[in-house]
């Protein structure tokens, strides 16, 4: 499953872009879809096999633009989810 880590700022997405790279996370960064309702154009895109270590990125830097997780449904949209 694909998630998707979703800020209300720019530079807060690409720095925890690179702050999961260097800890082994494959991401990269796409446009924001509709479903999230807020962001700057740019999220982070992740397998869910990586959420716990995402998450332990999240604990450790104060990203205040930091919205949610949205997750793929079904039917390829998103949804926020209980990641």
């Amino acid at each position: 499953m694909t998630i998707l880590a979703v800020f209300r700022s720019r530079a807060q997405t690409l720095d925890f872009l690179s702050a999961v790279k260097a800890i082994g996370v494959p991401a990269q960064a796409v446009a924001t879809p509709k479903e999230a309702g807020v962001g700057c154009g740019i999220s982070a895109k992740f397998d869910s096999a990586f959420l716990e270590r995402a998450k332990r990125v999240l604990a450790r830097r104060p990203y205040s633009s930091f919205s949610g997780f949205l997750q793929t449904d079904a039917n390829g949209g998103y949804y926020y989810g209980g990641a």
